[in-house]
């Protein structure tokens, strides 16, 4: 049975965002317009929902790996990487962060609109909920992201990593020193009850 879908817009362009998936918001819109992607760069775009930024990224990339849990995103950023003409270029694949990475490949750019809200266990049990809990502190996927993204960034490679005021900006700096990168904040965006920041981090030279 075929997902319902709906459409959303990014300056002009459009995209399918299916029932099962995340609708882009804030967050991802903050991340969309910090992406610096240059011509020639592979990118990793971790859990890419419907694939808005994977798209985006490819329109100067070479080649772009989408990964996410949600077998609904998968099906649906690889309906709108075809809407946009860059099928050819975007390789979605289904699975757990870094689970679908083969250890030999290494990215220019490693991009995640992580799950960071501070949530209970039960919040994770549909898909949506997966695309936002982040556990009791929102850092359950953040903590585990940083530990395991170096070894799949270039030497002169840069992650851009999303979260929110609520899952502890400064700690997610610490944790990226601690695995030898400078870390910081590049863009931030108030919204309600939180700061949501784009954190930019690189390995130290």
């Amino acid at each position: 049975m075929k997902s319902s879908r709906k459409k959303i817009f990014y300056d002009d362009l459009a995209f399918y965002v299916f029932e099962e998936v995340y609708e882009p918001a804030e967050d991802t819109f903050l991340l969309a317009e910090n992406l610096a992607i240059r011509e020639g760069d592979v990118v990793l775009d971790m859990g890419t929902g419907c694939g808005i930024l994977a798209v985006l990224a490819a329109k100067k990339a070479e080649k772009v790996v989408a990964v996410d849990l949600n077998p609904h995103a998968v099906r649906c950023a690889k309906l709108n990487a075809e809407v946009h003409g860059v099928a050819d270029r975007v390789d979605v694949r289904l699975g757990d962060l870094f689970k679908p990475i083969k250890k030999n490949e290494k990215f220019d750019v490693i991009v995640f609109n992580a799950p960071y809200l501070p949530s209970a266990p039960s919040e994770r049990k549909t898909w949506i909920g997966r695309a936002w809990a982040g556990g009791p502190t929102g850092r359950k996927l953040i903590d585990r992201f940083i530990m395991e993204a170096s070894r799949y960034l270039k030497a002169d490679g840069k992650i851009l990593l999303v979260q929110s005021s609520l899952a502890n900006i400064d700690e997610t700096v610490k944790k990226f020193r601690k695995v030898d990168f400078e870390a910081e904040v590049i863009a931030e965006k108030k919204v309600a009850f939180e700061t949501i920041v784009v954190i930019q981090a690189k390995p130290y030279i």
